[in-house]
């Protein structure tokens, strides 16, 4: 009888062990299972944001590119416009596109509205013929500091002069150390950006504002088809100052054309007088040359403009009536920029 209580016990006392065993390992595939949930729904997760992501920048390419071809249309489009308005001149020969004072164009597509700056390469100075004492004055302008700007001066000249056998340069040892090394042209400029190579040039110098700076750059008012005589409504406030402006007068003629631009001849001949020989180095308009940058934003579903914005230029060459060049009246695309 003991026998038999005791071997009811040891079951009892087995099966409550059994239950237990049971129980911690339907606990344990329980966690298990929440475990694999977790990872799997973080899986999910991280598949999801990927896939969104992707889709949006997807469509921000898709975007962007139909931003790229709208802005090229709208550079080809104020080609045209400009062409065709230069081949009439009103009265006092002031082309007709620029009557209302503001060359600029705001192009309205189906699609995207664009935005075009219309800039006379004569609103720059000559990168090739200007005065090494312009040159000081246009970089002390831009920012740079006396003895920066008298050894990038330096070093301007001294890449558009040539070799003098007798003299050798003395800034050629230091493009022949570079990496990789080279000898400057020591001949005339054949492209804007030889400037970045220019000892002292650095490209928040040459691009100004385009690199986030408060200031223009070098680009903006150096160019290689740039002339003696600046535009007055489109020149920049340090190129007025390389000219011989005071920065006070500077910055009034840049408030007050702002304003109300200079179009009539008489009135431009009293602000030439007014300001002295520096005076003598304005003009209104341009000649040939014209850099076009067209910023292109798509419209939405709802009518209202993309944040997303496009900018491309091209530097034109236009061929009007009596040209020169003797050429058919046209204009041709001398430079493309597809990130402007």
């Amino acid at each position: 009888m003991r026998t038999s209580h005791h071997l009811h016990r040891r079951s009892k006392a087995t099966c409550a062990h059994t239950s237990r065993r049971v129980a911690a390992r339907k606990g344990s595939a329980l966690l298990m299972v929440l475990w694999l949930t977790a990872a799997l729904s973080a899986l999910g997760l991280a598949v999801a944001n990927d896939v969104r992501s992707e889709t949006e920048r997807t469509e921000t390419h898709v975007d962007d590119s139909r931003a790229y071809f709208e802005a090229r249309g709208a550079v080809e489009r104020a080609a045209l416009h400009v062409l065709w308005a230069s081949e009439y001149f009103s009265a006092d020969r002031r082309p007709m596109y620029y009557q209302s004072g503001n060359p600029n164009m705001e192009l309205d597509f189906p699609s995207a509205s664009v935005h075009v700056d219309v800039i006379p390469e004569t609103s720059k100075l000559s990168l090739n013929f200007t005065r090494p004492e312009e040159l000081v004055r246009l970089l002390l302008a831009l920012g740079a500091t006396q003895d920066k700007a008298l050894e990038i001066t330096a070093a301007i000249v001294d890449w558009r002069k040539p070799v003098d056998p007798v003299s050798p340069s003395p800034f050629d040892a230091f493009y022949l150390s570079q990496t990789p090394s080279f000898i400057p042209r020591h001949a005339s400029f054949q492209e804007n950006e030889e400037l970045l190579l220019v000892k002292g040039v650095t490209t928040e110098l040459y691009y100004g504002s385009a690199l986030g700076a408060n200031h223009d750059g070098l680009r903006d008012c150096l160019s290689v088809y740039g002339s003696g005589a600046v535009d007055i409504n489109t020149a920049r406030p340090a190129t007025f100052e390389a000219i011989g402006l005071s920065a006070a007068d500077a910055d009034t003629l840049v408030k007050s054309r702002a304003q109300h631009p200079v179009l009539d001849y008489q009135e431009f001949g009293g602000i030439v007088q007014s300001l002295g020989p520096a005076g003598m180095r304005l003009r209104i308009g341009g000649q040939s040359m014209f850099t076009l940058k067209a910023t292109a934003r798509l419209k939405q579903p709802d009518g209202k403009l993309s944040d997303l914005r496009r900018t491309v230029a091209a530097l034109v060459k236009f061929y009007l009536p009596g040209n020169n060049e003797r050429k058919p009246v046209g204009f041709e695309i001398v430079r493309w920029f597809d990130r402007a």
